[in-house]
């Protein structure tokens, strides 16, 4: 065979070769472009549910602190760190309300869900529980400061029993007033969860949330009125036995040493009236427990002033909301 010929050939095979590749590699690049298109078009429609907004999960964080601690709190300090985890959520709840998910979930459901009535309620049910609360801490500071003034002044005497008499008198106006107030609580905390399915997850979770607040809010306020009435643990009666007001005053006041100061002022109070020990032993251990009662009222009526003008603000927030 000629050389040239046979170049010949070898060049058209070569080149037959180099066509079948290119149009090999064509329709692989057909086949596969299909596919990567489908699976990237699938990739895009997964939808993966949106995240909490970082404050509803910081009220969400307090708001567990809160319920964590118990609600026998029957010491002073027990009840004061209760209060600071309030504080701390109610302070989120203010800046939560400012929210537009918040604000947009008011407004869509106030003429169709009876969660906003309901919420709406409980701003006020929090702000006249609260406003009791501080009434009857009032009161006793009065009393307290009156006893102590005629102490220094007197010393003792009958002055001294008739003010004594007539703060045992008002403390148990106090108490029936907290009574009343916790009675009237108990039957308003019912929480209306009836809510609409066609809600998104997140919109859903912010409702229970406000939820949850109210109910565990009220719950601090149900432990800080039972502190002041010093009936935090299911032993204290609301004034005892004669027989336990007969009693020397050293026995009837251990009995109470892990009571709150409110409890321990009552068994001195009565201690120093009912019992014929020494007058002069008496007002000293009375005095005592007034100075620790007084203590305790400061910072009591520290707090509560300021959750009632944070309730004050969440409330007036509601109102401007659905009124807009």
């Amino acid at each position: 065979m000629p050389m040239e010929k046979y170049r010949s050939i070898t060049q058209l095979n070569i080149q037959t070769k180099a066509s079948l590749f290119l149009l090999f590699s064509r329709k692989i690049k057909m086949a596969v472009i299909p596919i990567n298109t489908k699976s990237n078009f699938h990739g895009r429609s997964i939808s993966l549910p949106s995240r909490p907004h970082p404050l509803v999960l910081k009220c969400s964080q307090h708001l567990e602190t809160l319920l964590s601690s118990s609600n026998e709190t029957s010491s002073s300090s027990s009840l004061f760190h209760k209060i600071d985890g309030l504080r701390d959520l109610i302070e989120c709840v203010e800046n939560l309300i400012q929210l537009p998910l918040t604000q947009d979930a008011l407004v869509h459901d106030q003429h169709q869900e009876n969660w906003v009535n309901n919420l709406l309620d409980g701003s006020l049910r929090l702000l006249d529980v609260c406003s009791s609360a501080k009434d009857a801490v009032i009161h006793t500071k009065e009393c307290t400061r009156e006893l102590q003034s005629i102490i220094r002044r007197r010393g003792g005497g009958t002055e001294v029993t008739a003010e004594a008499k007539k703060f045992l008198t008002s403390r148990k106006i106090v108490k029936k007033a907290i009574s009343k107030a916790l009675t009237n609580l108990k039957g308003n905390t019912k929480n209306c969860n009836m809510l609409s399915t066609n809600k998104d997850h997140q919109t859903l979770s912010l409702i229970k949330l406000l939820q949850d607040i109210e109910v565990a809010t009220l719950s601090t306020f149900q432990t800080i009125l039972q502190f002041i009435s010093g009936t935090t643990q299911s032993k204290s009666n609301s004034w005892g036995s004669i027989s336990k007001l007969i009693q020397p005053k050293r026995v009837a006041c251990s009995q109470l040493t892990d009571e709150s100061e409110f409890a321990q002022v009552d068994v001195a109070l009565q201690s120093f009236i009912f019992t014929k020990t020494s007058k002069v032993e008496g007002i000293n251990d009375l005095q005592n427990h007034l100075e620790k009662t007084e203590s305790c009222i400061q910072d009591l009526e520290e707090g509560l002033e300021f959750l009632f003008r944070r309730l004050i603000k969440i409330r007036v927030s509601f109102l401007n909301i659905l009124n807009n």
